[in-house]
């Protein structure tokens, strides 16, 4: 099997919405790898180029400064990070779509890649739930700033069509997900808590919850920085939800609590709350 061998450079023309500011910590580039297999029409150069520009919005606000190779593979049972690492620290991302549906290349790889930037570890899974979630927002976020940097920036000059194709089904995610009307993040969370716990890949529920997370990472996206701290603590041992948040907040630098601050008193669970 041979690899596409190209590497990302954040400061290329396909960096998308990179921070380029002279205070932004110096970041090593990507290096992001399409393995031969059956995707149809696309080409692995198509293919590594939009998974470059879906990783472009979200890497640079990430906390990592370096992350090792991702390899990108189809698979036909559903797209996933793989626990499993390769014998130099390899990344094994799966993605299950073909041929040049882009929007969802990019839908799928920014949640993997999301699960990168949260760390994702083996453990306890009663609050994975909350980290699928996270991976939601992040294909949402990054499918919002692809149809607005496609519109003038895309990887191929003739591809600025495609942008307003990835805003389409961005809102198509998102009227299929629709929040309940006058319902508060609290309330929703105690009416869901018992199906989220036993079914950490409610992938309904996860969106559905993730389109009302979004607007904190649109408003403040170096807010992302603080998803790298989510699994800081997790082992075999369960917690609760309560304790799982506190955790995620007092592993975070001083400088990143204020993501996990806000999520607390969404879920208003400044004091435990009995799940049920």
């Amino acid at each position: 099997m041979r690899y596409l061998l190209l590497t990302i450079f954040l400061a290329s023309s396909l960096a998308g919405v990179a921070d380029e500011s002279p205070s932004a910590p110096a970041k090593a580039p990507l290096d992001i790898k399409i393995l031969e297999a059956k995707w149809g029409e696309a080409s692995l150069n198509d293919i590594h180029a939009v998974l470059t520009s879906t990783a472009n919005q979200l890497w640079p606000h990430a906390a990592q400064k370096k992350l090792d190779t991702i390899l990108v593979n189809r698979s036909t049972e559903g797209p996933i990070v793989l626990f499993r690492r390769g014998d130099k620290g390899q990344y094994f991302v799966n993605l299950a779509t073909s041929h040049r549906f882009w929007a969802q290349y990019a839908f799928q790889f920014a949640h993997e890649f999301g699960h990168i930037m949260c760390n994702y570890k083996a453990g306890s899974r009663e609050n994975q739930w909350f980290e699928e979630t996270i991976c939601e927002s992040a294909s949402l976020f990054a499918l919002g700033r692809m149809s607005k940097t496609w519109e003038h920036s895309p990887p191929y000059r003739n591809w600025k069509s495609y942008a307003k194709h990835l805003g389409i089904y961005l809102k198509e995610r998102i009227d299929e997900h629709p929040w309940p009307e006058s319902t508060s993040i609290a309330s929703w969370y105690r009416q869901n808590a018992k199906i989220l716990r036993e079914n950490h890949a409610e992938r309904k529920l996860n969106t559905t919850l993730a389109t009302q997370l979004l607007p904190l990472f649109e408003e403040k996206p170096e807010r992302w920085k603080a998803v790298a701290y989510l699994n800081a603590k997790k082992t075999s041992e369960p917690r609760d939800f309560y304790q799982f948040l506190k955790d995620w907040k007092t592993s975070c630098p001083a400088e990143d609590r204020e993501l996990p601050t806000k999520i607390i008193q969404l879920f208003e669970l400044e004091k435990p709350h009995t799940e049920r």
